[in-house]
């Protein structure tokens, strides 16, 4: 399709898609709360955030918010900084201006893991020199399902078999934003061939040393099974609103057991010892987050430990998701961990 039809799609706000048009009417939805903000969108080049950024355009004829379109180049591939290029050239045709990051770290080891904190620590970079605190990330309803699986093969509990919410805060105070989570990718595939006739493919998504690959893989073999997505999508959303719930509740015990002191974070010993494992697992995860600054929750499994590690000694002294705990006589204290 042209660029001069394309535009015309972008202006209508995909009207005559009658199949597209209500991807579009949703995501101004989630985003008019937020009135008229300045907003980061994160871009990859795949079909996912292509769209992301095309319905943002749309959005942009039609309201004053300002988005700046960022993608981060992690520097993994040899011909990662070329295909950057490439997908600035093919935005810059509908003026959309595509601002590039580039990774200057060699990472080695958990590599996705790595390249994710690395991007959000660009990502939020960016934001605190722009004064935006919104991020704009195009997951959908398959990363969703994926990430459902990758917890569960972890032994994640009730809040991590939740999976993604629509908002989150991460550090400074940034909020990451995903509008998409309803909406399958063939959706998503849909608009970005329609708007710019084309979308980036990332080989690593093929490699099945990284587990979410694999658990991809298997969605065929579940659905022959009997068990498709919309299934399990309709467990994780029965399983928020339990968490959701259950949220109440902790945010209470949370609030009467643990203070914060100029940088250190005490939990009352006393009443953590009252409360059940559930629930001491979930101060611990919040207490070193926000401690730490992390944009990830420790796992489940760590904090286990911890409590195990706790409960054993009395002047215990630990390291975990960045913190220094230690357990003293009355409380149990949490340090940010400086590293030389």
């Amino acid at each position: 399709m042209s660029k001069k039809n394309s535009n015309v799609i972008l202006k209508n706000r995909f009207k005559n898609y009658e199949e597209l048009s209500h991807i579009y009417y949703s995501f101004r939805k989630n985003i008019n709360p937020f009135k008229k903000k300045i907003f980061l969108i994160a871009v990859s080049g795949g079909p996912d955030s292509l769209a992301l950024t095309a319905l943002a355009k749309s959005y942009s004829y039609e309201n004053k918010s300002k988005f700046f379109y960022v993608l981060v180049d992690h520097n993994l591939r040899k011909n990662s900084s070329r295909e950057a290029q490439s997908v600035k050239k093919l935005l810059k045709k509908y003026e959309i201006t595509l601002q590039v990051l580039k990774n200057k770290k060699i990472i080695k080891k958990n590599i996705q893991s790595e390249a994710r904190n690395i991007r959000y620590n660009l990502l939020t970079s960016f934001c605190k020199k722009k004064k935006i605190n919104m991020i704009m990330t195009a997951h959908n309803l398959e990363d969703q399902v994926e990430t459902f699986f990758i917890r569960l093969s972890r032994g994640s509990g009730l809040d991590g078999l939740s999976s993604m919410k629509k908002i989150n805060k991460i550090k400074g105070g940034i909020k990451i934003i995903r509008p998409l989570l309803d909406f399958k990718k063939i959706e998503l595939i849909k608009i970005s061939k329609i708007i710019f006739g084309k979308y980036y493919k990332d080989p690593t998504n093929k490699n099945t040393k990284y587990l979410r690959t694999r658990i991809r893989n298997l969605k065929e073999t579940l659905e022959t099974s009997g068990i498709n997505y919309d299934q399990v999508i309709r467990s994780i959303k029965n399983l928020a609103s339990s968490r959701d719930t259950l949220d109440q509740y902790f945010n209470k015990i949370y609030k009467s057991i643990v203070t914060k002191k100029n940088n250190e974070t005490m939990i009352n010993l006393k009443n953590f010892n009252k409360i059940n494992q559930e629930m001491k697992m979930r101060v611990l995860k919040k207490a070193i987050k926000d401690s730490s600054k992390a944009y990830y929750s420790t796992r489940s499994k760590k904090i286990f430990n911890l409590i195990d590690g706790i409960r054993a000694k009395k002047n215990a002294k630990l390291t975990l998701g960045g913190c220094i705990i230690s357990r003293e006589k009355n409380h149990i204290n949490l340090k940010k961990e400086i590293k030389n």
